[in-house]
């Protein structure tokens, strides 16, 4: 079986050091290249002090399509980068799978269109965790039956977007089952700007971000005489990796983009 051969944006982060352990530890993957804003023409080996790393290291991730051929580019980098890359990945008919958060729908749509006039497959995920996906799953569903609701999401505190695209996702996914509709008493004032969050369709959504989280949503349904919680924490990055591994084994067989991990998995 022919492996399926990565590149990997943003190695030196938290998110891509686990997605170059998970790379070089699944036997029908290679990590070809990486892909690093702050080093080139060295290894990686040299950076991350694993002598078993012997992946050459490029600033320029078109230079690193050029020079070697590439089935899938894993994205951990930043918004802004992310987007760029995932332009150069679809040029270069590299499929790719995106973890970066911040895209607007404008920018789905865009790269939707893209793969779909090459016929080649790509992923953006919000959020990889599994759980996180379930999570969201479950929300939409609780959704038909409790209509007000609100969301809290927890992050580290260089998280740069807020709210989290996981947030923004499972307020969109709740819509698909609730009507738009103001919540909270009618005639509710903020005494102090923006205590009450910002607002989707009148979902509120409130931004937590601290040292010592990783990523962390509460989706809160309140209903006469009841609530109902649904929560995800992800305690580490390395509970990202299975889902990232499961996008990249599907994305190898997708001829058009897919938003949300949800979409991939039963």
């Amino acid at each position: 079986m022919n492996k399926i051969r990565i590149v990997i944006a943003g190695p030196r982060g938290k998110m891509g050091s686990e997605a170059v352990k998970m790379v070089t530890n699944t036997p029908e993957f290679e990590l070809v290249a990486v892909v690093d804003s702050k080093h080139h023409n060295v290894k990686l080996k040299d950076i991350d002090g694993q002598p078993q790393l012997d992946i050459p290291v490029y600033n320029n991730l078109e230079q690193c399509l050029i020079e070697h051929e590439s089935d899938v580019l894993i994205d951990l980098t930043t918004p802004e980068a992310g987007k760029k890359h995932l332009e150069i990945a679809l040029r270069h008919n590299v499929r790719p799978v995106v973890g970066t958060t911040g895209f607007t729908d404008d920018d789905i749509r865009h790269f939707a269109n893209v793969a779909k006039e090459k016929e080649i497959g790509a992923i953006i995920a919000p959020n990889f965790a599994i759980g996180a996906v379930l999570m969201m799953k479950f929300a939409q569903t609780a959704a038909k039956y409790f209509k007000h609701v609100e969301i809290i999401e927890k992050h580290h505190d260089k998280k740069l977007d807020a709210p989290s695209g996981t947030a923004l996702k499972t307020a969109k996914m709740i819509m698909e089952n609730r009507e738009p509709m103001k919540q909270g008493h009618p005639d509710e004032k903020e005494t102090l700007a923006g205590v009450r969050g910002g607002t989707f369709e009148g979902i509120h959504i409130h931004s937590v971000r601290l040292p010592g989280l990783v990523a962390h949503q509460e989706v809160i349904f309140g209903g006469n005489g009841q609530t109902l919680t649904i929560r995800h924490d992800s305690i580490n990055r390395e509970s990202f990796m299975p889902g990232i591994k499961l996008a990249v084994q599907t994305v190898m067989k997708l001829n058009t983009l897919v938003y949300g991990l949800e979409n991939i998995i039963d």
